[in-house]
């Protein structure tokens, strides 16, 4: 099956299953008849829905969308994950806090509640994805050719991938599969019901199911549901409060390491070059691609200028850092589209503090001389501040907000001189309005800094081990080996920042050492407040997302989150 050619066709079909389970939480298979099964293609077709359902947001181009009460392409899937993961930590800001008449500010701040819309948007876009994979499994449960065999497995990886975001988010989860009675309604599951049930689904998969070790290009295969796995154990001490699962997640990150050594960097199965794993021709390093020794990139999601038009993906990651009218030329990085919303905060930006050859943050713009276009110099019409260090705070502007402007995805050709700063010379005559790079959701080198992490943790092997596979990850981005001595916690969570920051990670990370709420906390600009810009503490039930209370209101039934 050729992933592209039934995206858009998997989009159009998403309002045949969608128009009655968002509102109520309705999440049992929908009639099939409304689904024409004599249409050509018609089991491609309704898989691909799978995938359309997280990568766009609606049936009628990137403005529509099937969860209401919230902007459409606010409500995309990805950009949901990405708000939620990202903005109210240590690395990034949205600029702009009373977007969403203030729900924006609360998440940069960690000040949320539970009438907070993104949280009701991001609720309602995992189940109504889940109902998307159910109504698949559900019209195929008595298909068992081969073929159906692996794509009912491929879907329900897809859905363990929202199901796994709802653990993480929210802790509790409305719950229902394909297997329920008709008019049966969803339970609310607990959040070790929930890691129970993920558990066993997601070892069946990987272990006794079909699917493919080499998937097609853009469809998910064995590595990606193995890596879905490993996270799941990753966390599962906080989520269940057992410290067993630190050695099943490093067993997890093991296999996955075994299956890529012999090609890529270092034979380590890592891509060659790290900024080719954000530009538009990425889907090579996906599995599947071309870069069969190098595919890095285990889940990920498949994007296309036509095909996949969405205000979220990776459209979002590319345009949101840039601005053409404050010296970053959209050109540069293949977009027509500027939206200038995201800056760094200062803790994200010392935590390259001398690793001067580190090329992670290459294309970054930053403050200091070397940002100044040529004829120009600080003397001129505008100062080095603007791309500082520092956020300086919501000043309703662009050009005064301060914070550096950390680019990492673009939509351009990696065969164009990566340098990053004023000294480019090539205009991407190829821009575009949307993207065609592929959003990464779990790559190799975080497997690896798992496995690390999982030595700390007491999860088995050994220091020498550990301390390469962080000096791996370190040295192709240009950085100094570690020492022994300095593999602690602290550093590999600073280095899983460095490397995957604007892969929506972040918050996972803090909250599962402890470094996001309760005691052991650390601040950082925002935290707590909006305009305290040295953060302040805030309270352990922050460790947790509340239950929207839409939710709520629509299963009187469900319970609150403890604190909220």
């Amino acid at each position: 099956m050729n992933i592209k050619k039934y995206l858009v066709i998997g989009a159009l079909a998403m309002g045949f299953v969608l128009t009655s389970c968002v509102g109520d939480l309705d999440l049992q298979p929908n009639d099939p008849n409304l689904v024409d099964e004599n249409a050509p293609d018609f089991k491609e077709n309704t898989l691909a829905m799978c995938y359309t359902g997280i990568a766009c947001s609606g049936i009628s181009g990137p403005g529509s969308s099937y969860v209401s009460g919230i902007d459409a392409g606010t409500s995309a899937y990805l950009r949901m994950i990405f708000t939620l993961g990202e903005f109210c930590t240590d690395e990034l800001v949205w600029i702009w806090p009373n977007d969403q008449s203030g729900a924006a500010g609360e998440i940069t701040s960690c000040t949320w509640g539970a009438n907070n819309v993104y949280l009701e948007g991001t609720y309602y876009r995992l189940v109504g994805h889940i109902a998307l994979c159910n109504q698949f499994l559900f019209n195929f449960k008595d298909d068992n050719s081969e073929e159906t065999l692996e794509m009912k497995a491929e879907a329900r990886t897809l859905r363990a991938y929202s199901y796994y975001n709802m653990l993480d988010l929210f802790g509790k989860s409305s719950f229902i599969t394909e297997e329920a009675e008709v008019g049966e309604e969803p339970k609310q599951y607990t959040r070790q019901q929930l890691f129970d049930w993920l558990e066993s689904e997601l070892v069946d998969i990987v272990d006794n199911s079909n699917l493919n070790e080499k998937p097609v290009l853009g469809r998910v295969g064995k590595d990606g549901a193995e890596a879905l796995l490993a996270k799941l154990y990753l966390n599962g001490e906080v989520w269940t409060g057992s410290k067993e699962y630190w050695a099943k997640c490093q067993q997890r990150c093991s296999n996955l390491i075994s299956r890529h050594q012999g090609g890529g960097f270092k034979n380590s199965g890592l891509a060659n070059d790290y900024l080719y794993l954000f530009c538009i021709e990425n889907g090579q390093y996906m599995q599947g691609g071309s870069r069969s020794g190098e595919d890095e990139i285990l889940f990920g999601i498949w994007y296309d200028k036509t095909y996949t038009q969405s205000y979220g993906g990776s459209t979002f990651l590319v345009v949101t850092p840039i601005a053409n009218t404050h010296y970053i030329p959209i050109q540069n990085y293949g977009s027509t589209a500027q939206w200038g919303c995201i800056r760094a905060k200062l803790q994200m930006a010392q935590k390259f503090y001398g690793l001067d050859n580190d090329i992670r943050d290459d294309l970054w713009m930053k403050g200091g001389p070397d940002v100044y276009p040529a004829g120009e110099d600080a003397n001129d019409s505008w100062v080095a501040e603007d791309y500082s260090d520092t956020f300086i705070g919501f000043t309703g502007e662009w050009v005064s907000c301060g914070g550096n402007a950390p680019i990492k995805f673009t939509n351009r050709y990696p065969n164009a001189a990566w340098d990053g700063g004023w000294d480019m010379q090539t205009t991407i005559a190829n821009a575009a309005d949307w993207s065609s790079a592929a959003q990464p959701i779990i790559r190799l080198a975080d497997i690896y800094l798992m496995w690390a992490e999982c030595y700390l943790q007491g999860g088995g092997g050994d220091a020498t081990t550990a301390l390469n596979y962080v000096n791996l990850i370190r040295e192709r981005a240009g950085s100094p080996d570690i020492t022994s001595g300095q593999l602690t916690i602290g550093n590999i969570m600073n280095e899983r920042s460095r490397e995957l920051y604007m892969e929506s990670w972040r918050r996972n990370d803090l909250v599962r050492n402890g470094y996001f709420a309760g005691a052991n906390q650390i601040t950082w600009q925002i935290k707590g407040n909006l305009d305290n810009m040295e953060g302040t503490r805030i309270a352990e039930r922050n460790n947790i997302y509340p239950i929207p209370l839409a939710v709520l209101a629509a299963q009187p039934d469900f319970t609150q989150n403890e604190g909220y």
